[in-house]
């Protein structure tokens, strides 16, 4: 297949763009600059300069694709509901370009306003602010083939820049590795390579299903990721109130334990990585 990525050199979007180039396909993938669209050919694929507000061309890559998968976002929290509207903007053309078509739309989401616990089946919070999966339905009703992965809280591995790094961050600008009240609040978490192979299978299998979760470990205690840090840099790992963590706070307190056996089961899939505990031992996460 032709697959038009957008995120192609993000930290999840270039795990898929390797896995995909890797199985045979081809990949066009949205890049902002000519010096990352070099990167992109030296890779194999087919650069496509431009952002998710640009709506002629997203809707001009989609139609020229076998498949769609978009994992571009912009993760700055000081700014997450413009950041939201634009990827909504994104789906929406993207999804409004496929209409009439049987070409399969892949989007991502995370798994913020769902209950802890949650599998596939379960909706968001309609007040959840990321708005992907509503976007995605909207296409859906519009007749378009359409499905949505909802990554783990940690997508990790070497050269992870998400949010293990920022607690690393603060527990050495602080001095202590906390977590909020007991620390029993949970997150989940996948290699991303294993991540990756989710996009890929779903594509292949046709979408066989309408969310899949890309969880390899269902549910972290906090404590258990907090004290892990304070081993490995040698400081106190305590309680402390939310305060501590700033604007990061949100996420630390967050509950985001998830199922992925309905996804295991509908796509073979198996994840082979290293688990988020395994990781947090590995030195690159420390320098």
């Amino acid at each position: 297949m032709k697959i038009f990525l957008t995120g192609a050199t993000g930290w999840v979007g270039s795990a898929i763009l390797g896995d995909l180039l890797a199985h045979g396909h081809r990949v066009a993938g949205l890049v902002r600059s000519e010096e990352k669209a070099h990167a992109l050919i030296g890779k194999g694929a087919e650069p496509v300069i431009g952002t998710l507000d640009d709506a002629r061309i997203l809707a001009a890559a989609a139609s020229d694709a076998d498949a769609v998968v978009h994992t571009a976002f912009h993760h700055d929290f000081s700014r997450f509901a413009e950041s939201a509207a634009q990827d909504a903007r994104a789906i929406e053309w993207m999804g409004a370009a496929l209409v009439g078509t049987d070409t399969p739309l892949l989007v991502t989401n995370g798994l913020s306003g769902l209950p802890r616990g949650a599998n596939e089946n379960d909706r968001p919070d309609p007040a959840s602010p990321r708005r992907s999966e509503a976007a995605a339905r909207v296409v859906r009703e519009r007749g378009v083939r359409v499905a949505t992965v909802r990554l783990a809280c940690s997508v990790h591995g070497a050269g992870d820049h998400a949010f293990v790094p920022a607690l690393i961050a603060l527990a050495k600008r602080t001095g202590v590795s906390a977590w909020i009240g007991d620390g029993a609040n949970c997150w989940s978490g996948v290699h991303r390579l294993d991540a990756a192979r989710v996009y890929r299978l779903a594509l292949e299998a046709g979408l066989p299903a309408t969310v899949y979760h890309a969880i390899a470990d269902p549910a972290v205690p906090f404590r258990d990721i907090a004290r892990k840090i304070a081993d490995r840099l040698g400081v106190p790992g305590e309680a402390r109130p939310a305060e501590h963590f700033g604007g990061f706070a949100r996420m630390a307190g967050a509950d985001l334990a998830a199922s992925s056996a309905l996804t295991r089961a509908a796509l073979n899939w198996t994840p082979v990585g290293p688990s988020l505990m395994q990781d947090l031992d590995e030195p690159g996460y420390y320098v």
